[in-house]
Formats: structure tokens, C-alpha cells, sequence
């Protein structure tokens, strides 16, 4: 396969940007091609000025997208009318991914009622939650023959839980199809929805991850919509109700952060016993998301994993390309090898 650099000349971008749009909203059922392609998918950032984007680094390529795998993959997402925030984040390892049979799930639509200034994701306001969907993607889960599957969502702040209680359907689904199947949840806050984080919980997921995303003293740019303590916490309480759920969190670097603020967050996320840390470079999806401040070398991100684990994480994944759910299954066997070995 070949290697593309993908800020640069990503075949995708052109693919996406030539299919015509069915203007079919899954969740609502409304909505036409000539009003779907006419709205702008982050009109809060359609009058920010532009930040040019940089050429990356020869240290981050990727293969390209489309081998038999890759295609089989793209086949069952669709049959069963799913969104995958691979596709929707526009994640560079998405062909790696697929071409394994290896898909993140986002659940509760393709909308986000948050305007992250890193995120490609749609933004607006989502339709009503598809009661289907759960038992849509356990379908998928069992037909991918998916040994560790990872299910995210959308933020829901118009919704009275945040969707915790579909998260817990989704769940529950799964374990009824594939019941040897371990879960991973990559959840949002669930900020001022009281109950929330509870109904997640006792649905029991083998690993729950909340990405921080940034240090605190970029959240007011990167993260406005968040509050930097809360997520921490949201962490800590996970572990309070279930000990033996794995706790997770990632982070991007080359937001204009400083070092010392990396190993400071790192501290906060052991003083709530989080056992895995990822931690990813930043690559600006388009002119109007948060520019790239800075490129971290390989040689660097090793660094960050080396301090990490003397700090204590069971877990560490530091690359260009590490991001939440790459390799989810292979670090999850690794994770529990390594708290038997902590325990032996």
C-alpha cells in the first residue's frame, strides 16, 4: 500500500467532497440534498479568520485507504446505517483500522451540541436518539466478529442524560450478541446531568475512557465548552462506583502547550488512579480549526511515555499517530496483563 501525507493530498477529503449529500438525517428522517450541501458543517467557526495549515513532518504517513479489509468494513458501517467518528473525525488511521475489521462506533447521531476548536465533527443541533441503534450496532459488533469493540458518541447536552441511558443500551446489546466481546466507551462529560455517570457505570463496560484533550490552561480556546476539573473528577467517581473498570484518558500535544503542564496533567490523572494514558499529536482538520502551534518529534513523545510510566499508568500509548481507539484491542490485552502483574 502506498504511504499518503495526509494534511496534503488526502484522496478522502476528495471522495467525501465529491458524493452528493442524500440529505436523509438517519435520526429525523428530514432534509433535502440542496439543504444538507447549503449548511456549513461548523457554522460557529464559518467567520473565524483562517489558520493556514502547515506541512507535516516526514515522521507522520500513513497508508491510504481501500484495501479488501478496509472495503468489508465500509460495507457493514453502512448496511447498518451507522456513524463511526473514524470517519467523521477524520481520523488518519482510519485505513489501518478498517483493513483489520476495527471500527470505533459513534452513537446518538453525527451531530454535536459542543464546538471543540480541534474537532471535524458536525456541530448543531442533533435529531431525536434512534431507539434502534444499540441493537444496530451489537449487529455490527457480532457481524465484524470484533473481539474488543469501542463505542463513542456525540455530546448530548440537550438531552436530560447527557445519553447515559443509551450508552447503557448500547452496552447491554452488545453484551446479549457477542457476549465475550470486552466493551470500551469513549463517553463526553455528562456535565450538570446529575445520574449520569452512574447509569454508565452499572452498565459495566470494560473500559471507560474520557479524553481531557488539553491542558487546563488551553481548555477556554480548545475546550470552552468543558470545565478541566470535571472531567478529572468524572474519572476519579468511575473508579469510586466500579474498581475493577479500567480507567482511560487522552490528550493532543501541538496546542501551544508547555511541557511542564503535560507532566503536571499526568499527575492529575494518577491522583484519580486513571490507568491509561494516550497521548497523540494534533492535526488541524481544516483552515478554521485551531491551528497547529508545533509539531513533537518521536523522540519526545517516547519521552512523555518513559515519564508516564514512573508515574504509575498501567498503560501508556505516546505517538504522532496515537489516538484514543488505535490498537484499542491490543492495549487492552496489555492493560489487564499488566494489572495481574501489579496484583501478582
Amino acid at each position: 500500500m502506498p504511504t499518503i501525507d495526509l494534511l496534503n493530498n488526502d484522496p478522502r477529503k476528495k471522495t467525501l467532497s465529491a458524493e452528493p449529500k442524500t440529505g436523509m438525517n438517519t435520526l429525523s428522517g428530514e432534509g433535502t440534498a440542496a439543504t444538507e450541501q447549503a449548511k456549513p458543517r461548523h457554522p460557529e467557526k464559518a467567520h473565524r479568520p483562517d489558520n493556514p495549515i502547515q506541512r507535516k513532518p516526514d515522521w507522520i504517513r500513513v497508508k491510504a485507504p481501500g484495501s479488501p479489509g478496509w472495503k468489508e468494513t465500509h460495507s457493514i458501517v453502512k448496511e447498518n446505517g451507522l456513524v463511526t467518528v473514524c470517519e467523521e473525525a477524520g481520523c488518519p488511521n482510519l485505513g489501518e483500522c478498517w483493513d483489520k475489521k476495527h471500527a470505533t462506533f459513534m452513537i446518538m447521531g453525527d451531530t454535536c451540541t459542543r464546538a471543540c476548536a480541534f474537532c471535524n465533527v458536525k456541530t448543531g443541533m442533533p435529531g431525536p436518539l434512534d431507539a434502534s441503534e444499540p441493537d444496530y450496532v451489537a449487529t455490527a459488533t457480532a457481524k465484524l466478529g470484533l473481539k474488543h469493540v469501542v463505542v463513542t458518541s456525540v455530546d448530548r447536552d440537550d438531552l436530560a442524560d447527557g445519553g447515559a441511558e443509551h450508552f447503557a443500551q448500547t452496552i447491554r446489546a452488545i453484551r446479549e450478541k457477542s457476549p465475550s466481546t470486552t466493551i470500551e466507551i469513549l463517553t463526553p462529560d455528562f456535565l450538570r446531568k446529575e445520574g449520569a455517570l452512574e447509569v454508565v457505570v452499572a452498565a459495566k463496560p470494560d473500559v471507560f475512557n474520557h479524553n481531557l484533550e488539553t491542558v487546563p490552561g488551553k481548555y477556554l480556546k480548545v475546550r470552552p465548552g468543558a470545565r478541566y476539573f470535571h472531567s478529572i473528577r468524572l474519572l476519579q467517581r468511575v473508579k469510586e462506583l466500579d474498581p475493577t473498570i479500567f480507567t482511560k484518558s487522552g490528550i493532543m500535544v501541538g496546542l501551544g502547550e508547555e511541557r511542564n503542564e503535560v507532566l503536571q496533567l499526568m499527575d492529575d490523572l494518577r491522583s484519580a488512579d486513571v490507568d491509561f494514558i494516550t497521548i497523540g499529536q494534533y492535526l488541524q482538520p481544516t483552515k478554521k480549526h485551531h491551528a497547529v502551534m508545533g509539531f513533537v518529534t518521536p523522540e519526545e513523545f517516547k519521552s512523555y511515555e518513559t515519564i508516564a510510566y514512573t508515574k504509575g499508568f498501567l498503560m501508556v500509548s505516546s505517538s504522532p499517530l496515537t489516538r484514543s481507539s488505535h490498537h484499542a484491542g491490543e492495549d487492552f490485552a496489555r492493560l489487564k496483563a499488566a494489572r495481574a502483574q501489579k496484583n501478582a
